[in-house]
């Protein structure tokens, strides 16, 4: 017996493309399957009924035949289902101020009338004014442009960790005047599609801000580690003052305004519509592949002094003051990049690209000498090719078998044989490195435990966030005295515990329970392979590389890196499925 595989991807396409009738059209080149390209496969039928209601002439689609198509007759579910189009830019709506409906209309006036915003196969045209077009659109518009503008800002002066370099006073300007003018011309900010990254940025914010209220001398000297600071009052013969929780006010101070960089991504965030963040996406990979380009000149002997960040010289670093930042940047490019490709049925080109950039990414992770980028790298090709593995199936089926199994062949050769030359010619220091480590040649090994110590020396109120440099000064003991001061801890984790104390282990775990339930409702096998969902697995991927990442180093503190973990995060938040949509309530907006 003869057995064949079927494709439920394209299965469901086909009964859907059934469903909508737009086979009965009199323009035959709608008839195929570039018609609803990218459209989820949940909502396709509904998109491709109201496409032929369009193409009739109407204004409104006839609410029977959506229900019929969308399997319910409750005109709650239905326009649920047209405010789910709308948000993902493949409809608009617009109020009906005369007040008129069919005879029959369940559909409240508000959300009945439409128009297509950006399927050109369609050749479907506006049918509404400019002027009651423009007051859904500006807010999105407004806000894309805006952060494709910050993203660029924070590529170039938002690569460092420090407060005292001149990138970090470039960016927060640059952020408080994008909120200026989000509070002057954003007609409306959408709340609720960044509410829980919101609430866990809030969370963050008040537990910095807490450790800068100052509390009475009975409570500050009895917190722990204060000792010193108590005994210095008493030899001076000086009343003890009130103090924050904080041991160096400054430094928390610093460490809240920073916050201000992740606040105005969720801001721009709250107003874009689904294809918007995709075509972010797109522009982050751009700007990693702009930041490779960057490293390549360097690697090849190329001297670039960025007076917004601190320089290593000879470093291949790109656009980052730390290789081992560079590297993490280069590894989220090898994840979006194959998440760019199997978006939707996109062209085999695609898929060829993805696997040119992921090479060019490794190799660049090869050159800048990071061992911790390596890994995370590998990481997270080998979560990417686990999470788009039947897509990838999709498009390698629809290669001749003669052709795809010597393609595969060349390319995995060709990759050896670049490692291979790489490591033989020396070129290739992060593998290098790996296979030289002295016992000082890493410096975390020797401070990881000292750090340890001091958590529970500190234990459970903290030191306060920012303080760590002057705070591990205190401790440091003799033996790694030396030339180069220690700045951070570089492992996130243990400085959290340090300077968070309990409530940032507190923090902490709450925001990894987020990301657990998150993840799984974007990893579950049941429903289609929505375009959110492909998005939410990205987002997962890129939040474990910065979560791995941070074991060695801190990522996390520069501020491109906030920005990109606050926008992965609203893509998190935001997966869609079609029993989710049922289950919204009513106002749905």
């Amino acid at each position: 017996m003869i057995s064949a595989h079927v494709d439920m991807l394209e299965l469901r396409r086909s009964f859907a493309f059934a469903l909508s009738d737009i086979g009965k059209l009199a323009n035959r080149a709608l008839h195929d399957r570039t018609a609803g390209r990218g459209v989820e496969e949940d909502v396709l039928a509904p998109y491709l009924t109201i496409a032929v209601a369009a193409l009739h002439g109407r204004s409104r689609p006839n609410e029977d035949e959506l229900a019929r198509v969308y399997g319910s007759s409750l005109p709650d579910r239905t326009r649920r289902l047209l405010h789910h189009l709308e948000r993902s830019d493949l409809i608009a709506l617009r109020k009906d101020f005369a007040g008129v409906q069919p005879r029959g209309s369940k559909l409240q006036s508000s959300a009945t009338a439409i128009r297509f915003a950006r399927r050109s196969e369609l050749a479907i045209r506006p049918r509404m004014s400019r002027h009651s077009a423009a007051a859904p659109d500006r807010a999105s518009t407004l806000s894309f442009w805006s952060l494709i503008a910050f993203l660029s800002i924070l590529w170039i002066a938002g690569g460092a960790s420090r407060a005292d370099v001149l990138g970090q006073s470039v960016v927060r300007f640059s952020a408080w005047s994008i909120i200026v003018v989000a509070i002057l011309a954003l007609p409306r900010v959408n709340w609720r599609a960044v509410k829980e990254p919101a609430i866990i940025l809030g969370a963050a914010a008040l537990l910095v801000a807490l450790q800068l209220v100052p509390l009475p001398p009975a409570i500050w000297t009895e917190l722990p580690g204060r000792t010193i600071f108590t005994e210095a009052a008493v030899l001076i013969g000086m009343e003890q003052p009130w103090r924050p929780l904080s041991i160096s006010p400054s430094g928390t101070a610093n460490a809240l305004a920073s916050l201000i960089v992740p606040a105005v991504v969720l801001l721009l965030a709250a107003n874009l519509t689904r294809e918007q963040h995709w075509r972010i996406a797109i522009f982050v990979l751009g700007l990693v592949g702009t930041g490779a380009v960057l490293g390549v000149l360097q690697f090849s002997g190329a001297h670039f002094d960025n007076p917004l960040i601190n320089n290593v010289n000879g470093a291949v670093a790109g656009n980052f003051a730390n290789r081992n930042h560079f590297a993490l940047f280069l590894a989220i490019g090898c994840v979006l990049a194959p998440a760019w490709a199997f978006r939707d049925e996109a062209p085999l080109w695609k898929f060829g690209t993805a696997i040119g950039l992921i090479l060019i990414f490794v190799l660049m992770i090869l050159a800048t000498g990071s061992r911790s980028g390596l890994l995370v790298a590998l990481l997270g090709i080998a979560a990417t090719s686990f999470a788009f593995r039947k897509r990838a199936a999709q498009r390698i089926k629809k290669i001749s078998r003669k052709i795809a199994a010597p393609l595969a062949l060349v390319t995995l050769s060709f990759l050896a044989g670049v490692i291979w030359l790489s490591v033989y010619l020396d070129r290739a220091a992060s593998i290098s490195r790996a296979a030289t480590l002295e016992s000082r040649a890493d410096l975390r090994l020797e401070i990881w435990p000292v750090v340890v110590d001091m958590v529970w020396n500190y234990f459970p109120a903290g030191v306060g966030f920012g303080t760590f440099d002057p705070v591990f000064r205190i401790g440091e003991p003799d033996a790694l005295l030396a030339p180069q001061y220690i700045n951070l801890a570089h492992n996130d984790w243990i400085q959290i515990f340090l300077e968070g104390g309990v409530a940032g282990m507190i923090y902490l775990a709450a925001t990894f329970v987020w990301f657990t339930l998150r993840s799984f409702r974007a990893w579950r096998s049941s429903g289609a392979e929505t375009g959110s969902r492909v998005l939410g697995k990205t987002a997962s991927i890129v939040l474990v590389l910065i979560s791995v990442a941070s074991l060695t180093d801190y990522p996390g503190r520069t501020p491109i890196m906030m920005a990109l973990s606050a926008l992965v995060a609203v893509w998190l938040a935001n997966v869609f499925s079609r029993k989710e949509l049922d289950r919204t309530s009513a106002s749905g907006d």
